[in-house]
């Protein structure tokens, strides 16, 4: 059966790996595994697969952190995997932009079900997958490892700095509101506390830019909010 659907089982546990790999090659499916967080994002953005069955509680990097870096470059289908069957788990996972959510333990004939509803729904085809690395001008972001160097130097961002920077690299050209980056950052209870922005800001232009007080990668429009300006932009 050529072209078979290729699918990433992404799990800590060797004998879950084995028993989902084992269901779904039986039903002709092709069948990559990944022991960790790590792994799967390495894979994710190598092996291009058709769908991703994703362990929530993994060491080093979970599930849910797993998910949001996918989400930064990909939006190859995922079916969430855990233990726990708890409705906040559950939420999250959909709300970070997983497409189902399936608790252990399950039934082969679960998963294989939830598997084909979700591809069939799916319109993931190999162009809906961008490049893991973003470049601006002497700035490149690997988006699988959230890691930035701006030339060949690595540049160390906070958590919260490295979410902004986000922001603006998946909106180059246009301008955002502050409004609108303190909600996505912080929480819509913080849209009107400009201060915190500005702090973040400034500390984020100060590991950025050559001069943080002319930049190019963060540029303030006055009374409108804050620009990635495209990198031919005069």
């Amino acid at each position: 059966m050529p072209n078979n659907p290729k699918i990433l089982v992404v799990d800590d546990e060797q004998l879950y790996r084995h028993l989902v790999k084992v269901n779904l090659e039986s039903e002709g499916y092709e069948v990559l595994t990944a022991a960790n967080g790590e792994e799967c994002l390495e894979m994710v953005s190598n092996k291009h697969p058709d769908l991703v069955i994703l362990d929530i509680n993994m060491p080093k990097l979970d599930g849910f952190s797993t998910l949001d870096r996918i989400r930064q470059f990909s939006e190859v289908p995922v079916i969430m995997l855990t233990g726990r069957n708890d409705e906040q788990d559950r939420v999250r996972g959909l709300n970070a932009g997983a497409d189902d959510y399936v608790a252990k333990p399950f039934s082969a004939t679960e998963l294989i079900a939830r598997v084909r509803a979700v591809m069939r729904r799916s319109i993931f085809n190999d162009q809906t997958i961008s490049t893991r690395y973003f470049t601006h001008g002497d700035l490149k972001i690997d988006l699988a490892r959230a890691e930035i160097w701006r030339d060949d130097t690595p540049i160390f961002l906070s958590a919260t700095e490295y979410k902004l920077l986000i922001q603006f690299a998946h909106n180059v050209g246009k301008v955002m509101p502050s409004e609108e980056l303190l909600s996505a950052i912080w929480g819509p209870q913080y849209r009107d506390d400009k201060e915190i922005l500005w702090v973040s800001i400034a500390r984020l232009r100060q590991k950025l830019e050559k001069d943080p007080h002319t930049p190019c990668h963060i540029v303030t429009r006055s009374g409108l909010g804050y620009l990635m300006p495209p990198v031919d932009s005069k």
